[in-house]
Parts: C-alpha cells; structure tokens; sequence
C-alpha cells in the first residue's frame, strides 16, 4: 500500500513539474509576443526543408501560432526537390549554372504546375486544417511579382572574356506590388505565395524562392524575414553555428571562404533584405520541429540572425 502510494506521488510530481515547465515556456514567450505585435514576417518555406525532418503539419501550426499572436505572417515557398522529381517522371531534362536550373518552355510548364498547384495547395490545405485562413497566390495573380529575364554572364577562363548564359525563362523580380498582400491581410487571411513571376509581355518566370521572399520582404518592411532550410543555419570554420552576424561580417565570411557554396545566395538575399528596410533576416533548419517558434518566441533564439550592425 504504501509502495502505492510512493509511486502515486511521485507521478503527481512529475506532472506537476511539467506543469511548472510549460508555465516557464509561456512566461519567457510573453515579450516577444509583444514585440511581434502587429509586425509582418515574411518566411520563405524552402523544397528542401518539406523534404527533411520537420513536417507540414508543424510548420502549418507555427504560422497559425504567429497569426493568432498578433503577427502577420507571409509565406513564400520553393519545391526544387518536388519540381527535380516531376521533370525526371516525364522525362524532361534539366540541368543546372551556379545552383539556377535551365528552365525552357517544357520545363517552365512543369515548373509553374508543380509550384502553384501541388505544392502550394498542400500548404493552403495544412494552414487552414491547423485553424488558420491561407490563401494560395503566384506572382502572376494581381501582378505581384513583375519580372524580368535573368541575365548571366560566365568568365571564360581561358581567355577571360565574358559570355552571356540564356538559362531560359528564368527570371528576377523586377517589381513588388505589395498592395495585392496588404489587401489579403487586412482580410485576416494569410498570404502563400509560389515564386512564379510575369513579364511585362505576360512571360512566365521561374524565379529562386529565396530572391522573391527577400524582395517581398524589402517592399513590405518586414520585421524579420525567414529562411527554412536544411541546415542549421551558418557554420564557422570549426562547423559550428554562428547566432548572428552584422551585414558586414556576413560579407568577410563569403570573402575568406568560411560561407560557400548554396549558401553564399541565401546570405546576399538576408543582407540584400535589410539593406532594403527589413529588421532582420534568419536562416533557420526547417528539419526541426516548430522551429520558427524557436527563433520567435524564445530567448536563445535558433538559426543565424543577420542584422544591419
């Protein structure tokens, strides 16, 4: 009997000790729940991160956390690895320059279905099963996202003369207009945006994810913009996680080889964001579960944070 009773006790303590846990989590989530009031974050939901660890489910759950607190949330979403898949399954080649893939007529049809029909629809539907209002938009719709064809230039490294590379309609946004998301938010309703662009002759453009979340995030003001993906975040020599960096020494670190590779245009991006007016600009790894609350709501934060100074 008294053996029961122990074992009793000792349940209710451990309970209660979850109890005390939870309140601390909440205590400690208060500030910063008030000072995202009212402020716009702008994530970018990267193909890699889907294809990782963390769910759709999470994430759905995090952006109808942060909408319930008062925050504005935007989504911007990618989907190389689900486009990489459909192209392969229709036998359509593609093929890739310095991380941009080739996209020719075919291929951009592919592109434009991939990202406005399956993918953006799969995290409407998650949003609004979460409890939240998310409607699905390209930069076609309302003319979000004027475009203009990307223009690359290769060194030829034995003579040294510059050669244009036509990657096909792949394009840069050219213009943000943001009064198309100011409409959808005063609205309560959340905005998920799949980076197709339009030309001014009506072209269709398959624009990098990351690049349209950074100029939305410029045109909007955004408090913090976000980028998931599928790595912790910037790693220093020792490949360790680096919290934050100023502009400025995101910079030296692509200068002296520490940031390379796919992650040299994540960092331009964050830093081309708040030279244009956002606060802030993370990369978070997208693999873990309900990350973005993480970096939001706690003290030690996640990722690396870039800022101005």
């Amino acid at each position: 009997m008294a053996g029961s009773e122990e074992t009793t006790e000792d349940r209710n303590l451990r309970t209660l000790a979850r109890w005390r846990q939870t309140g601390r989590v909440l205590v400690e989530a208060l500030p910063y729940i008030l000072k995202y009031d009212q402020k716009t974050i702008v994530v970018k939901y990267g193909g890699n991160a889907m294809a990782g660890g963390g769910t759709t489910d999470d994430f759905a759950q995090d952006i109808v956390l942060m909408k319930q607190t008062g925050i504005d949330p935007v989504v911007v979403h990618g989907g190389g690895p689900q486009i990489g898949a459909m192209l392969k399954k229709l036998n359509i080649q593609s093929s890739f320059i310095d991380g941009l893939r080739v996209t020719d007529a075919a291929a951009v049809e592919v592109v434009e279905m991939v990202l406005t029909g399956s993918i953006n629809k799969q995290i409407v539907t998650g949003i609004n099963a979460a409890g939240g209002r998310a409607i699905g938009l390209s930069g076609k719709d309302g003319n979000l996202v004027i475009a203009r064809k990307l223009a690359m230039t290769k060194t030829d490294p034995v003579t040294g003369a510059k050669q244009a590379v036509d990657l096909g309609f792949v394009g840069e946004p050219d213009r943000i207009n943001p009064e198309v998301l100011h409409s959808i938010m005063k609205s309560e309703t959340i905005p998920v945006i799949a980076p197709i662009g339009v030309g001014t002759k009506g072209e269709t453009y398959n624009i990098n994810a990351d690049t349209v979340a950074g100029a939305v995030a410029g045109a909007l003001k955004a408090e913090r913009m976000m980028l998931l993906t599928d790595v912790e975040g910037v790693l220093d020599q020792d490949k360790k996680l680096i919290p934050k960096l100023t502009v400025a020494e995101a910079r030296n670190l692509i200068a002296n080889g520490t940031i390379s590779g796919g992650m040299i245009p994540k960092i331009q991006t964050a830093i081309d964001a708040v030279e244009d007016g956002v606060n802030a600009a993370v990369i978070l790894d997208g693999r873990i579960p309900h990350v973005l609350l993480l970096e939001l709501f706690t003290e030690h934060g996640a990722g690396t944070l870039i800022t101005a100074d």
